[in-house]
This record gives structure tokens, C-alpha cells and sequence, in this order.
């Protein structure tokens, strides 16, 4: 299989984490969508072809052939990674011997003559001089010295003789899985291909089999009120706030609605992570190819998204807390509770802040950066803590005026 050395340009990650969000907010406003779309079959066809999830997005059973074909690839991956380790293994054997048998055979070749010297100077010196004990201690180091260089290299020359078919055995099945993969691979590729030139016609296909069975249904609802002589229950149409019910008026609705649109803005970002979370396992399991971006990446964008959406939280009520007592507390109470402890609140969001902007200030001052190859810029990331408090504070204003003006309203009329 070919390998993946793409590293994620630093210009287009945070063009991403801007750009992305402000479409998809556009997008949503724009109403849902009733049907099956083609800009997002091919959207998916480009992110998610591999798996076969774009046919699978238009009830496709043939989809499931693009999953088989991708556990193909792993398994076959897997079994090459297998037969990798066993090459390694058996190469590192080979070559070990291959050093000691060139190390050791010359002189082992030649230890004889040295020998054979040895003897003719200990038969020539004088018995009981020093030049005698001399000669006889270097004779038996030669001796002893040439019996190790001998059963060592016998034992390099049958550790070759061994892993050398182990070697050409482990050759042979990375090649073969190898060839699997990058095959079922290409068969993807080709696919893929061929559907991109019959997306249109899948997505007509699609549309044409959900409207069969929207007027089916209709029918059904129309045949059973014939029957019953009763009209089917009409649909109530309201509009769904949602979240939005809790933006209030004036000032602090302002204040709302910018910790509101700021937390909607970076929720999005959990969109971008599903996108390079897959791109990271085809990258591992497919290819090979590992990255160093995604996780840091994706570790620095959720700390910048729960800072940033703490003024969300905030507004929404979402933050954890244990309101055994409080939940059945009457709205004047609550105003109360929440007026004398809000002084636990400014402070830490005054610390959070005053902490944050000495670290973005620190880090835009040395223009700090990560200690991994992808070496991307810190201070954003550290002026994200200071744009949270901020937000934070701000959101706790509002909170602060609206609990007055209910304790307020709620003595006046007492």
C-alpha cells in the first residue's frame, strides 16, 4: 500500500475552524432538508467514499461491498504488519550471522599457523624460563580462543542456514498482503470512480423511492379516515425555539444572543473533528501513515470549544450542578440564592481571566509554539482562555440584572 504524508498546513486548520462553522450556521437557518441531496452525496462520496457511506446514506445495500472491501484492507494490513515483524526478526538474524561469519572465518582460517608458531617457540625455549611459561599460557589461549571462534561460528553459520528460508517465507507474505491491500484498494478507487458518475441517478433513484412511500403513508392516513368517518389529527405547526428561549430583551439580550451565536459557532467544530478522526484511521490502518496533527489538533480545538462555550452553558442553565433543594425553589428565592453567590462566580471568572490573558500575552510575545513537528502557533489557543472569561462575565452580568429585576418586580408587588 502507498503511504499518507499530508500534514494538515497550519493556514488551512484555522480557516477551517472559521469558515466551516459559519456555513454550517448558515446552512441550518436555511430550513432542513426533506429529501436526499446531491451536493451532500457527493460531500459524502469525497469524505466518506472508502467505507461506502454514500451509498449507504441513499439505502444502498451495494454499499456494503465498499465495507467489505475496506475490512479487506485491514485485515490484510494486519496480516502484513505481522509479516513485517517476522522479516524484521529474520533479517536482523541474517545479518547478525552475516557479521560474525565475516568477522570470524578469516580467523578461524588462520588460527592453525598461529598455533603451529606457538608450538615451535615453546619447543624452543629454554624449560623453566619465563619465555617458556610465556609461550605455553599464549598456546593455551590460542587453543581455547580458536574452540569459541569455531562453535561460534558454526552457530552463525546454522542461524543462517535457518533464517534465510524464514527470511524469503516472510518476504514473500508482505508481498502478498501488501498486494491484497493496495488491490482492494484500487478496486475502492474504481468504484468510487464509477459512482461518481452515477450519483445523480442513485440520488433520482432515492428521491423517487422516499415519495412512494410518502404517498403510501398519505393513502393509508386518507383510506383509514374514509373508513372511521373521522378527519386524521391535524399537525400542530409551532415554532421551536429550542435554546433560543432563553435569550431575554434589551441589554442582557444582547448579551444573550452573543454567548449564544459564540457556543452555536464553536459546537460545529465537533463536525470537523468526526472528519479528521476518519481521516486518521484510514491514514493508521489503511496506509500506514500515523499523523501528528489530528490529535493535537483536535486536543487543542475542544480545549478552545470548552472555554468558549462556557457564556452558552451559562446562559442555557447546562452547567453541572446539584439543585436538590433549589429546582423547587420559587423564582424570588432562586434570585436570591443566586445574588449571594454570584460573588463566587465573578471571582473565578476573574481569575480565569486575569490567568488567561497573562498567558496569551506570554505566548504571543515569544510567538510560542508546540513541541511536535507540526510546530503550530500556541497563542490562539491561550487568547481563547481570555475570550471565554470574557464572555463568561459577561454572561454572568446578565444573569446578575435579570435576578435584580425579579427581586425587584417581586417586592413591588408584595
Amino acid at each position: 500500500m502507498p503511504s499518507i504524508s499530508f500534514i494538515l498546513p497550519h493556514w488551512l486548520y484555522w480557516g477551517g475552524l472559521i469558515v466551516f462553522p459559519l456555513v454550517a450556521m448558515i446552512m441550518a437557518r436555511r430550513g432542513s432538508i426533506r429529501s436526499y441531496s446531491l451536493p451532500i452525496g457527493y460531500m459524502i462520496l469525497v469524505t466518506g467514499g472508502i467505507l461506502g457511506l454514500h451509498r449507504l446514506y441513499l439505502r444502498n445495500l451495494w454499499g456494503l461491498l465498499y465495507l467489505l472491501l475496506f475490512f479487506t484492507i485491514l485485515f490484510a494490513n494486519a496480516q502484513g504488519r505481522d509479516a513485517r515483524e517476522l522479516h524484521s526478526d529474520a533479517s536482523n538474524t541474517v545479518a547478525s550471522a552475516e557479521r560474525v561469519i565475516d568477522r570470524l572465518a578469516p580467523k578461524v582460517a588462520g588460527a592453525d599457523d598461529k598455533i603451529a608458531d606457538l608450538r615451535t617457540q615453546l619447543g624452543e625455549a629454554e624449560e623453566g624460563s619465563f619465555a617458556e611459561i610465556r609461550a605455553e599460557r599464549m598456546l593455551e589461549k590460542a587453543i581455547t580462543g580458536l574452540e569459541e571462534d569455531s562453535a561460534r561460528l558454526e552457530q552463525a553459520r546454522a542461524d543462517l542456514e535457518e533464517a534465510r528460508p524464514r527470511l524469503a517465507d516472510a518476504q514473500a507474505g508482505r508481498d502478498l498482503w501488501s498486494n491484497v491491500a493496495f488491490g482492494a484498494f484500487l478496486a475502492i478507487c474504481a468504484f468510487m470512480a464509477v459512482d461518481a458518475v452515477l450519483l445523480p441517478a442513485m440520488v433520482r433513484n432515492a428521491r423517487a423511492r422516499l415519495e412512494a412511500a410518502q404517498a403510501d403513508a398519505s393513502s393509508s392516513l386518507v383510506a383509514a379516515a374514509d373508513t372511521t368517518g373521522a378527519a386524521p389529527d391535524a399537525l400542530e405547526v409551532e415554532e421551536a425555539h429550542g435554546d433560543m428561549a432563553h435569550i431575554g430583551t434589551g441589554w442582557t439580550g444582547a448579551i444573550d444572543r452573543l454567548s449564544y451565536y459564540a457556543g452555536e459557532f464553536v459546537s460545529y467544530w465537533a463536525v470537523i473533528a468526526v472528519f479528521c478522526y476518519y481521516f486518521e484511521v484510514v491514514a493508521r490502518y489503511v496506509f500506514n501513515s500515523p499523523t501528528i496533527w489530528v490529535h493535537e489538533g483536535m486536543f487543542l480545538m475542544f480545549g478552545m470549544q470548552y472555554l468558549i462555550a462556557g457564556a452558552y452553558a451559562a446562559l442555557t442553565d447546562a452547567h453541572v450542578k446539584v439543585d436538590v433543594f433549589y429546582a423547587e425553589w420559587s423564582p424570588r428565592r432562586k434570585a436570591v440564592v443566586d445574588l449571594l453567590t454570584s460573588i463566587f462566580f465573578f471571582i473565578f471568572a476573574g481569575t480565569l481571566l486575569a490567568t488567561g490573558w497573562i498567558f496569551a500575552m506570554d505566548a504571543t510575545r515569544v510567538g510560542e509554539v508546540s513541541f511536535s513537528e507540526w510546530k503550530i502557533a500556541y497563542w490562539p489557543f491561550k487568547w481563547a482562555i481570555a475570550i471565554g472569561a470574557v464572555l463568561l462575565i459577561l454572561q454572568g452580568i446578565a444573569k446578575l440584572a435579570r435576578d435584580v429585576a425579579i427581586l425587584r418586580n417581586s417586592l413591588k408587588e408584595a
